[in-house]
């Protein structure tokens, strides 16, 4: 199986991003506490060692222990890892994407339409 791209996150990197996300600024054992499952300490010290070398994550030393901040918003994350769905399985294509999710029955017309009302409203805020 491909690696995901240095930006990319595996899905256990996002899982321990979310608590992140979720909690704010967290040790090891914040975040082993509020995963949502059980993962061995030296696990997830781990992880957010390899968060923090990837620049998603910053960490400072307070006392004894250190605290994570990230560093990545999960708007900027959501975001890569949409683009980098659409260009890997969708040829760069976003409405390839879109009628994946019709043809699978994942989206239907009603739908839709309720989105293109809500871009409707969006694109006349921004006016």
């Amino acid at each position: 199986m491909k690696e995901p791209a240095k930006n990319g996150l595996t899905k256990l990197e996002l899982e321990i991003m979310q608590v992140i996300w979720r909690r704010g600024a967290s040790t090891v054992a914040d975040v082993q506490e509020d995963c949502g499952r059980e993962l061995a300490y030296t696990t997830v010290q781990t992880m957010l060692n390899i968060l923090e070398r990837k620049g998603k994550l910053t960490r400072k030393l307070e006392g004894r222990a250190y605290v994570y901040s990230a560093e990545v918003t999960e708007a900027k994350a959501s975001r890569h890892a949409v683009r980098d769905l659409v260009d890997r399985m969708f040829g760069g294509s976003a409405e390839e994407l879109v009628m994946s999710l019709v043809k699978n029955k994942h989206i239907d017309a009603r739908r839709i339409a309720e989105l293109v009302k809500r871009l409707d409203r969006q694109e006349g805020k921004k006016k």
